[in-house]
């Protein structure tokens, strides 16, 4: 009989099969799409690389290291800090930590007062003090109460850490736990933001990888899930000695009869453009919250290998935005920041991702039990850090459970 069977093929389930196969155990990965990777899958489309929602990898995360060949990725990085958009210009806000000759252009920037650019270098100094664990314990409050407690004013909230922070988690109404917020500032301030050079996909294809041949079953929806056994929408039923439930929240919350997931939703749209709007490698952050798009990134200037020779990949982030035309409403506003040129791209594709990420407002309780009893284990992000971290750690914190339970029972 099988040692594991895994339902979900995304990071967390893949980062579990890998743990346990390289020591020795067998496992079944199931399944439901037509590919590996579930929220991180890249789209070929007439040569263009389309990461299905815009995702980028913090180098810093600890488990990239652990689990991943990360010099086999071919990591392509962003510059530091962002380009804030503000009507017809844009501003950078580098890191003058990392890049001292951007520190002049970032404390004149007009996105907050001399105080509060102080109160950034404060924040920066504190969050990297230390383990990152110990952030995990901190003020559990909303993002938006702990901004507003450290002094930060509004504009800089509205015009710097709105369209950053809510970006990265999904959430422009800053509600996420102050908790994670100082886990990804720390992140990104100890590393760079960056994709790999064939898109995000390579990560879960890396990991996949190291999986013996046959071991991922695709097209295989699970419809229940049971000690020792776990059945397919089609009836047929695997049987193994442990199952492990690496679906995304909800989908795991409605297998196992656990409490509900919540869901942070997003939106992404990509252009294609003969010419780019800017030569920069800064994501670019919607200054004025002139919307829908928080974050906007022209990816080739990033990774060139995101775009056929001669054409240029525009992706507009939406977080929270899914329902109406995206398109228009996307091309409407980039065509405010940058003129005419915005009518005659060309539209490549539109996503809307009802479950982006798991919702972690307060209270928010990482590193969540695993081990469910009589062999039913689960993982992802949503037991740990809605992250890549978080689903990378997440899977194998599971795993490892596992092979206590295997030794147990041998």
């Amino acid at each position: 009989m099988t040692d594991a069977i895994i339902v979900g093929a995304g990071l967390a389930g893949l980062a579990a099969a890998r743990t346990l196969s390289r020591a020795g155990k067998s496992v079944m990965v199931l399944e439901a799409s037509d590919g590996i990777g579930g929220r991180v899958r890249t789209d070929l489309v007439d040569g263009f690389r389309l990461d299905r929602g815009f995702q980028v990898l913090l180098t810093a995360y600890p488990e990239l290291a652990r689990q991943l060949d990360v010099e086999a990725l071919d990591l392509q990085r962003f510059e530091p800090g962002a380009l804030v958009w503000m009507g017809t210009r844009g501003h950078i806000v580098s890191d003058p930590f990392r890049r001292p000759g951007q520190a002049f252009s970032t404390a004149f920037a007009p996105i907050g007062s001399v105080f509060d650019k102080l109160r950034v270098a404060g924040l920066r100094h504190r969050v990297r003090r230390g383990k990152a664990s110990r952030l995990l314990r901190g003020a559990d409050l909303p993002t938006m109460t702990a901004l507003v407690s450290m002094g930060f004013s509004t504009r800089m909230v509205e015009r710097f850490f709105r369209p950053l922070v809510g970006g990265i988690q999904l959430d422009p109404s800053l509600q996420t736990s102050n908790r994670m917020f100082e886990i990804i500032f720390r992140s990104l301030s100890e590393g760079d933001s960056a994709v790999p050079a064939l898109g995000m996909q390579a990560i879960p294809q890396q990991l996949a990888a190291a999986l013996p041949d046959g071991a991922i079953h695709l097209d295989s929806p699970v419809q229940a899930v049971a000690p020792g056994s776990v059945t397919l929408v089609d009836g047929t039923v695997h049987r193994a000695t442990a199952i492990i439930v690496a679906a995304e929240g909800p989908a795991a919350s409605r297998l196992l009869s656990l409490p509900e997931v919540g869901s942070r939703s997003a939106g992404c749209v990509y252009f294609a453009a003969p010419v780019a709007p800017t030569d920069k490698r800064f994501i670019v952050l919607d200054g004025r919250n002139s919307g829908p798009a928080l974050n906007v990134a022209v990816m080739s200037n990033v990774a060139p290998t995101y775009a056929p020779p001669g054409q240029h990949l525009i992706a507009a982030a939406l977080p929270g935005v899914t329902d109406g035309d995206l398109e228009s409403l996307v091309r409407a506003q980039l065509r405010g920041w940058w003129g005419e040129q915005v009518d005659a791209w060309r539209h490549l594709r539109t996503y809307r991702i009802a479950h982006g990420q798991p919702d972690q407002s307060p209270p928010f309780a990482p590193k969540q039990r695993v081990a469910l009893g009589r062999g039913m284990f689960v993982c992802g992000d949503h037991r740990d850090t809605g992250s890549i971290q978080g689903a990378l750690f997440s899977g194998r914190r599971c795993a490892e459970a596992v092979l206590d339970h295997l030794i147990d029972i041998d």
